[in-house]
C-alpha cells in the first residue's frame, strides 16, 4: 500500500528528502562533470569493489563514524549505476525506481511467513524455504547463487550454507570434527614435508584444499565466522610484527641480523602488552 508523502512521518520525510538530494546532485554530475560522463558500468565495476573492501575494514574495525562514510560511497555507486541504466536506449532502460521496486518484490515473494501464508517459526525454517523459492523462480541449481568471483575462503562457507539450506549437511558437530581430523592425518601421511620424497604439488593441493574446507565446515557448526576470524588474526599479527620492527629499531637492532629467538622476545612482548 502506497503512502502519501504528507502521510509520513518526518523521520521517514527526511529520509525521503536526503535520497532526492543525491539523485539531484547526481543528475548534475553526470551532466556537467567530465569524470561523471566519462563512466560506464564497466569503469566503476573495479571502484566499487574498492569501497566494498572499504566497507569492510570499517566494520572489523567497528568504526561506526567510518562506516557511515563508505556506505555513503557504495550508496552513490548505486545511484550511479542506476542513473547510467536509464540512458539505455533499448529494453534493458531501468532507472533507480526499477531497482527498489525489484528488491521490494523480491523481499515480499522471499518471505511468505511475513507477507503470505508459509509459517517459518525458526531462522533455519526461513533459511531452507528461501532456497526452495529461488530454485522456483528458475535457478537450475542451489549452488548458482554462489557468485564464482568470491575469494575462495567465503565461496567454501556460502557453498556449505547453501547446502544446508536444503538438507544436506552433517547432523552433529562431532562429525564435521571427526572430517577434519581424517582430512588432517590423511594429509599428514601423504605429505611429510620432512621426508626426501618428491610430493606430488598438485595432489597435495587438492588434499590441503579439502582440509581447509572441512575446517571452514567446523566453523560454521561452531558459529564463527571463518572469513572474519582469519582476517581479525592477520590483523593481529601486523600489529604484532609492526611493534617488533619499531620495539626492535627503537633498540638499536636491525631485523635481518636478529636471531629468531631474539625476535621472539619482541613477540611475547607484544603479547603481554595485548597488542
Amino acid at each position: 500500500m502506497e503512502k502519501s508523502f504528507d502521510s509520513l512521518p518526518d523521520d521517514r520525510k527526511s529520509q525521503l528528502m536526503a535520497f532526492d538530494r543525491l539523485l539531484t546532485i547526481m543528475d548534475e554530475l553526470r551532466e556537467q562533470c567530465p569524470w561523471d560522463r566519462k563512466q560506464t558500468i564497466q569503469t566503476l565495476r573495479h571502484l566499487t569493489i574498492e569501497e566494498t573492501y572499504e566497507l569492510s575494514d570499517a566494520i572489523m574495525e567497528n568504526d561506526l563514524p567510518e562506516i557511515r562514510k563508505e556506505l555513503g560511497d557504495l550508496m552513490l555507486h548505486i545511484v550511479f549505476y542506476a542513473k547510467i541504466g536509464s540512458e539505455q536506449k533499448d529494453s534493458n532502460q531501468f532507472d533507480i525506481k526499477d531497482v527498489l521496486n525489484g528488491i521490494c518484490e523480491k523481499l515480499i515473494s522471499r518471505h511468505p511467513h511475513i507477507y503470505g501464508d508459509f509459517v517459518a517459526d525458526s531462522e533455519e525454517a526461513v533459511k531452507q524455504n528461501w532456497e526452495k523459492l529461488k530454485l522456483k523462480e528458475g535457478n537450475k541449481s542451489v549452488l548458482s547463487g554462489v557468485p564464482g568471483s568470491l575469494p575462495a575462503l567465503v565461496k567454501a562457507m556460502r557453498i556449505q550454507e547453501k547446502a544446508r539450506g536444503v538438507g544436506f549437511d552433517w547432523d552433529e558437530k562431532h562429525q564435521v570434527w571427526e572430517k577434519v581430523e581424517e582430512e588432517l592425518k590423511e594429509f599428514r601421511q601423504n605429505f611429510d614435508i620432512e621426508s626426501e620424497e618428491v610430493i606430488d604439488k598438485n595432489e597435495a593441493e587438492g588434499e590441503f584444499g579439502d582440509l581447509l574446507f572441512s575446517l571452514v565446515n567446523y566453523s560454521r557448526f561452531a558459529d564463527i565466522n571463518p572469513e572474519t576470524a582469519l582476517e581479525r588474526t592477520n590483523k593481529k599479527f601486523i600489529k604484532r610484527f609492526q611493534y617488533l620492527e619499531e620495539a626492535s629499531k627503537a633498540d638499536g637492532k636491525s631485523l635481518s641480523e636478529m636471531t629468531l629467538a631474539e625476535m621472539d622476545e619482541y613477540w611475547n612482548a607484544a603479547k603481554k602488552l595485548g597488542v
